[in-house]
């Protein structure tokens, strides 16, 4: 992206040094975890890099791997859409701001500044991890939609209806909102709360059109990256899909972007889908398949981090990796259906990196998952001192001066 790329307008209200952006990678079967995490003795810089990682040895300065921190239940699938908030979808309406993940937290605080508050993709598997904060889960796009989404300017026609559309939807809203403020006023209290959250989602739909109208008119970024297939998973379309996240950050599209990859079948020469590789019971052939999977997995975050470290912040100044704030991850923690000791890598985002931290394992010294969290959001300029299902941020975990 080159510096005349950034529009004028927003660069000059924003405040040198304020932007952060975050990236989720995930699956949805959770990891081999002999294969995973270092050794338990081996805290602090000096572990011995487990099979899996490899693939990150040469960021080993810029990762942290974490050891024993998870949402402290059980529930084998159930943990997969949990991984970014804490908070399990039935148990939402305990919280506050129910089960709002992460990436959409951000979303909300970043706004308007871009085009898209944010981007979930898919790749082959579904995209479970995103929910706003009414318990919506946010639906997924492949990776030529987004690049349309992204580069593709619309006909005046098309911007002309847009707007229309906008005005309708606005006009509707408010025509609703008066009667179901009418109706309150009849209802017991159960009713009322289930109304309150129709209100809610009244208000996320009214804040979301207000911060898309503007973009009509402003014009897209160019680029002479080719437009990608839709993709079906494959490991070169996963790299594509890598690529697009990098490009995404890099013309400032979005600043929250969450992916979820699966395999298919053929891939490495393997003969066989994922979720029945991850029910390996230690038979050697598909631990050596979840391995090769899984691996990749890795290798493709180690290419983020390469093309992140490679492009210059034009808004911070310094890398965009030295902004960015890459997790990967799974609400599963293995395809046992466990979900202790979640499988969890941070890189970038302006953290002191380069550890392997390890948690106690016991259930009364458990360290939530979600102060991880709260550590990225904080990190993220947002001043809270909870998140999901936190308990504060994660100590050790400390952000570079």
């Amino acid at each position: 992206m080159l510096e005349a790329m950034t529009p004028t307008a927003r660069a000059a209200t924003q405040a040198r040094g304020s932007v952060k952006r975050f990236v989720c990678l995930s699956n949805n079967y959770g990891v081999y975890q002999k294969a995973f995490f270092p050794d338990e003795k081996q805290p602090g810089p000096d572990y011995e890099m487990p099979e899996t990682l490899k693939g990150l040895e040469k960021h080993r300065k810029d990762f942290t791997v974490f050891s024993n921190l998870d949402h402290g239940f059980t529930g084998g699938h159930q943990g997969v859409p949990v991984l970014l908030s804490g908070v399990r979808p039935v148990l939402a309406h305990n919280y506050v701001e129910g089960n709002i993940s992460l990436d959409q937290k951000l979303a909300e605080h970043h706004g308007a500044a871009t085009r898209f508050p944010s981007m979930t993709l898919g790749v082959r598997e579904r995209n479970l991890l995103s929910f706003t904060r009414t318990g919506v889960q946010v639906p997924s796009i492949d990776m030529r939609a987004a690049y349309r989404a992204m580069f593709f300017e619309d006909t005046a026609d098309k911007k002309a209806a847009e707007a229309e559309r906008y005005k309708r939807h606005s006009s509707i809203l408010d025509v609703v909102g008066e009667q179901a403020k009418a109706l309150n006023g009849q209802l017991g209290r159960q009713d009322q709360e289930k109304l309150e959250e129709y209100f809610d989602s009244v208000r996320t739909m009214e804040k979301k059109i207000v911060q898309q109208e503007p973009w009509l008119q402003r014009p897209k970024p160019t680029t002479d990256v080719e437009e990608p297939n839709p993709g079906n998973g494959t490991e070169a379309q996963l790299k594509i899909m890598i690529e697009m996240i990098a490009l995404a950050l890099q013309t400032d599209s979005t600043r929250a972007i969450t992916m979820v990859s699966g395999f298919a079948n053929g891939d490495f020469g393997l003969n066989g889908g994922y979720h029945g590789f991850s029910h390996h019971g230690e038979r050697p052939e598909p631990v050596a398949a979840l391995k090769k999977i899984e691996g990749f997995q890795i290798s493709m975050m180690s290419h983020l981090i390469d093309l992140l470290k490679e492009q210059k912040d034009p808004i911070n100044g310094g890398t965009l990796l030295d902004h960015t704030a890459i997790l990967y991850g799974c609400g599963m923690a293995a395809g046992t259906h466990q979900t202790k000791n979640l499988p969890l890598v941070l890189a970038g985002g302006g953290f002191k990196h380069g550890e392997h931290k390890v948690y106690p394992k016991e259930d009364a010294r458990r360290v939530p998952a979600a102060n991880l969290l709260l550590s990225i959001l904080q990190n993220s300029g947002l001043e809270i001192d909870r998140f999901g299902s936190s308990s504060g941020t994660l100590r050790g975990l400390e952000w570079k001066a």
